[in-house]
């Protein structure tokens, strides 16, 4: 962590030159979520944890009332004016940091106290991984400038301002967990999150002698472009159709597994019934598997992972090629114990728990078989589970 500011600290003094001293550090991780997928916007549970790998940020506070962001990743520089913040589609990545800018504005904070000067962004998260690389962006973002403002926001707000800025601001329909899990991340806990009232506990991965392995499709994907929206728009009519019928649930995750058989002819289509179906079931999976990692349950929690997949695909159909020969490959992998996509689907990741004596030779052959499906090679990580957002300015310039 401390090696790659350093590696990194030249390129912002080339952006933003001046004293080093002036300088503020911050972090936010990525995520990978374990169990819960669409649940979250759906009020459902979802089971997600923090990762080592993550977004740093650079900033270098000026006055006034101008900002310039920079990426590692882009040659783009964007400049804005905190007097004018607008969704541009030329701005690209900075559209993201901008969006949770406006949300601060919108809540109140006068961002010319304090949040004015060069942002620079460094991250180290796969792209298009489905790894929440723009929630870990706002994120970042957002808990920056609430220390810059010395406003110390809570950082479950920061967590719901930035759903609302990627709502509202970039445009994507998306729930609270990316955000969530990336502000409020502990390492070597999964977070269980209610995504309706936003209760959560801290959930022990006490898996002995088993490694999360994420596997990258490689596939570029965006959240805008993709069908996700379309997606909540099913459910939505899914409850629709429930209100018509004269029931009263609030949203498609109240529904117990017992009481979907006797709901499922409201549904107006297949295709809806299969979208709430995915969302009942899923979230039995999520609501449930914490006692399994607290247990050291790893046999029936992969099992779990396997059938929320399987879920994915045929019920809510976000899985694509890519993820299902990437899953299918890792089914038939000996230490194996399970494996899913994770985030929102049309690419990005898998999550793998996989016996710790086994992981080289499933990455060989996972790899192996992707390549010969698929045409290219997929990505393999092994990451820790980490903290979230947080300054890192003492750590960096002590170190």
């Amino acid at each position: 962590m401390i090696s790659l500011i350093a590696e990194h600290l030249p390129a912002f003094l080339d952006f933003s030159p001046g004293p080093v001293e002036e300088i503020r550090v911050f972090f936010a991780p990525g995520r990978v979520n374990l169990m819960g997928e669409h649940t979250d916007y759906n009020g459902g549970y979802v089971l997600p944890a923090a990762l080592a790998l993550g977004t740093y940020l650079f900033v270098r506070p000026q006055p006034g009332s101008r900002v310039r962001f920079a990426s590692s990743s882009f040659s783009k520089v964007v400049d804005g004016q905190l007097d004018s913040l607008q969704y541009q589609s030329e701005q690209d990545f900075a559209n993201y940091p901008l969006g949770m800018l406006s949300e601060l504005q919108n809540k109140g904070y006068e961002l010319s106290k304090g949040a004015a000067g060069d942002y620079y962004f460094v991250g180290n998260l796969p792209h298009g991984a489905g790894l929440s690389s723009s929630a870990s962006v706002e994120v970042v973002t957002g808990y920056a400038a609430s220390r810059l403002l010395n406003a110390l926001i809570d950082k479950a707000d920061i967590a719901v301002m930035a759903q609302a800025a990627e709502n509202h601001f970039v445009g994507v329909n998306c729930g609270i967990m990316d955000q969530f899990s990336v502000a409020m991340g502990k390492a070597h806990h999964a977070l269980s999150l209610q995504c309706d009232t936003l209760e959560y506990a801290y959930v022990p991965i006490a898996l002995e002698g088993v490694t999360l392995v994420l596997a990258n499709t490689n596939k570029p994907h965006s959240l805008v472009e993709s069908k996700y929206n379309e997606r909540r728009s099913e459910c939505d009519r899914a409850l629709e159709d429930l209100h018509r019928a004269g029931l009263t649930y609030p949203n498609l995750a109240a529904i117990s597994v017992e009481e979907f058989a006797q709901v499922v002819q409201c549904f107006s289509s297949e295709v809806v019934r299969r979208r709430a179906r995915h969302v009942v079931f899923e979230n039995h999976r999520a609501k449930h598997a914490p006692r399994l990692l607290e247990q050291g349950d790893a046999a029936t929690f992969g099992q779990w992972m396997h059938d929320s997949h399987v879920s994915l695909r045929d019920d809510y159909e976000v899985t694509g090629e890519e993820l299902d020969a990437l899953a299918q490959a890792a089914w038939s992998v000996p230490g194996c114990l399970g494996s899913r996509m994770t985030g929102a689907g049309f690419g990005g990741s898998t999550v793998s728990l996989v016996r710790t004596d086994c992981v080289s030779d499933f990455m060989e052959t996972v790899g192996r078989v992707y390549r010969e499906r698929i045409g290219y090679d997929a990505s393999f990580y092994q990451t820790d589970i980490g903290d979230g957002v947080r300054e890192l300015t003492k750590e960096a310039w002590l170190s």
